[in-house]
């Protein structure tokens, strides 16, 4: 991913208002971030635990999504979760399910849609080993990083088709 500009990552917000876009806590250290290993931008508003933002290209340009983590009990140290947009296996507490706000009038409605992603949204990181999970891995993967950066672009893409989808399909 190429450097971006905290203009152009305002101005990709599609699920929230231009004033709500100016108000996100951006990423510390903007400027010094992997830009060669980010696939898509993913961060937590330390400010705000509840809020996570994701920036990816698509289709040509940037597209921004607000995130909200929904309140919960603790989780257990103990079990296990995977991401749905890596597949990078955490302990529970490293996978939260974030819910976007739909676009358009479903999202002023208050539809929304939620994936299992890993909870420090850094899935570019995990997938390159760049970042380890604090669950040791129980299962070896036969993919190649390629492969697996693939699988994570489509996954992190079929997430976004849902939030932009203006009605729900039933399937065939």
């Amino acid at each position: 991913m190429e450097p971006l500009s905290d203009k152009e990552i305002r101005a990709s917000f599609v699920n929230c208002s231009k004033g709500e876009a100016s108000r996100i806590s951006l990423p510390r250290g903007l400027a010094e971030l992997p830009w060669a290993d980010l696939d898509f931008l993913g961060w937590r508003d330390p400010g705000a635990p509840d809020r996570g933002y994701v920036v990816a290209e698509r289709a040509g340009r940037l597209v921004g999504v607000t995130l909200r983590v929904p309140q919960s009990g603790p989780r257990s140290m103990m079990k296990s979760s995977i991401c749905s947009i890596c597949l990078t296996g955490h302990v529970a507490s490293g996978v939260s399910l974030l819910a976007a706000r739909k676009v358009g009038a479903a999202g002023r409605d208050g539809n929304t849609v939620g994936a299992y992603m890993c909870a420090d949204l850094a899935c570019p990181l995990y997938v390159r080993g760049k970042r380890k999970p604090l669950l040791t891995a129980r299962y070896q993967e036969s993919l190649t990083e390629e492969e697996r950066l693939t699988r994570m672009a489509v996954n992190l893409d079929d997430f976004l088709d849902k939030v932009f989808r203006t009605a729900d399909v039933p399937a065939a």
